[in-house]
């Protein structure tokens, strides 16, 4: 795995390279340079580990997630913001199985750092919600289940909203 810029850099300098050929005739090889450039470039706004780790988490392979967020060693460095914000997420997911308070500061940290998908954060903010009723903040649970509500377009979370709103009622 690559830092962010060394990518970035690494595109330029084929580029670089591919317009060199053109000059020099070799329309073949500057093509396929490019191409190989837009390899660079893809692994820039959609990094590799990170990729990987959402297919383990498809599987429901929590531990080979976890492994595959360990092997990055400096998020800052490595992924651009967005990113860093789904790799928290997935942190915040592996640890709502063991330890919620972790959890918490994950989940919190990647609503911070942004997510993408309005369903991914509609996700993170149900599962905050969850951890508020665990510890009993009825308040915070009912303000972030109703934002999960606005935010679940598609209805795929209705289920499991009204059966935390169940459940709060309850508290």
């Amino acid at each position: 795995m690559f830092n962010k810029n060394l990518k970035l850099i690494i595109a330029g300098l084929i580029i670089a390279f591919s317009v060199y050929q053109f000059i020099e005739g070799n329309i073949g090889n500057g093509i396929f340079l490019i191409l190989l450039s837009l390899i660079f470039i893809f692994l820039y706004f959609r990094n590799e580990i990170i990729l990987l780790a959402f297919l383990r988490m498809r599987k429901q392979d929590l531990t080979g997630t976890k492994n595959w967020l360990d092997k990055i060693k400096n998020p800052e460095g490595a992924l651009t913001v967005k990113q860093q914000g789904y790799y928290n997420y997935l942190h915040g997911i592996i640890f709502s199985q063991t330890n919620l308070t972790q959890a918490e500061k994950y989940f919190k940290k990647a609503l911070k750092l942004g997510l993408t998908m309005d369903y991914d954060v509609a996700m993170a903010k149900l599962s905050l919600a969850g951890i508020s009723m665990q510890k009993r903040r009825k308040r915070e649970a009912t303000m972030l289940l109703n934002e999960a509500k606005k935010l679940d377009k598609n209805n795929m979370l209705t289920d499991q909203i009204k059966m935390m709103q169940q459940q709060l009622k309850k508290i």
